[in-house]
């Protein structure tokens, strides 16, 4: 088992020059210390404007660390259809901030309880959606300290992952459609583009793995 080492220095994180050459030859890696992430991400009160939020849910599987992700179901009426992407959605009234919305929304989505032996790590930059411009959507980061039973909300989602860090690093690809080519991930034979793939790029660029 190898564990990378990280340390929070002069405003960014550094990594071992062997835990590198690791990383490039697709060897299993982990991260040490997830939980520091804290003191580099936004506290969770800073909601920058938005108006909408995500859950980047992370768990340690052994030397490694997986994201949670989904598949949206097939809908002519969602701008996000068949798409890859995080439990979330759009504030509403009643929710008080957008903590509230992600407690919300990714329970009925999924089944999982943020308030359950979760721990809310800070947020990464809100990033404004090119489908719907209107919205300014939040990724919230939780790290998820337990194997969560999963119910997947049918309406919406039709599969879930737990995907490992490592995968990606092996699966940088471009998608080509008709209005465009963009990069991409090509992982567990679903192609991951557009906001997702921006929300896993700040991600990982904050954890210095990118």
């Amino acid at each position: 088992m190898y564990v990378d080492y990280y340390f929070y220095v002069g405003g960014g994180w550094l990594i071992s020059k062997k835990a590198r050459e690791r990383r490039r030859r697709g060897e299993a890696t982990g991260v040490k210390d997830v939980r520091s992430l804290s003191s580099v991400l936004g506290r969770v009160s800073e909601e920058q404007g938005a108006n909408a939020a995500v859950a980047v849910l992370l768990r340690q599987e052994k030397e490694d660390f997986s994201v949670f992700l989904v598949k949206r179901v097939e809908n002519p009426a969602d701008p996000w259809s068949g798409q890859m992407a995080f439990p979330g959605g759009k504030g509403s009234e009643q929710d008080l901030n957008l903590k509230q919305t992600i407690l919300r929304e990714t329970l009925e989505e999924t089944g999982i309880n943020l308030l359950d032996r979760c721990r809310f790590l800070g947020v990464l930059t809100a990033l404004r959606s090119d489908p719907r411009p209107d919205l300014r959507i939040l990724p919230f980061v939780v790290l998820v300290e337990y194997e969560p039973r999963v119910r997947l909300n049918r309406e919406e989602l039709e599969a879930f992952f737990w995907i490992q860090f490592k995968e990606f690093a092996q699966s940088k690809t471009f998608v080509k459609f008709d209005f465009g080519e963009f990069p991409a991930y090509s992982v567990t034979d679903e192609v991951i583009w557009g906001l997702t793939y921006r929300i896993l790029e700040n991600l990982f660029t904050v954890l210095k793995l990118s």
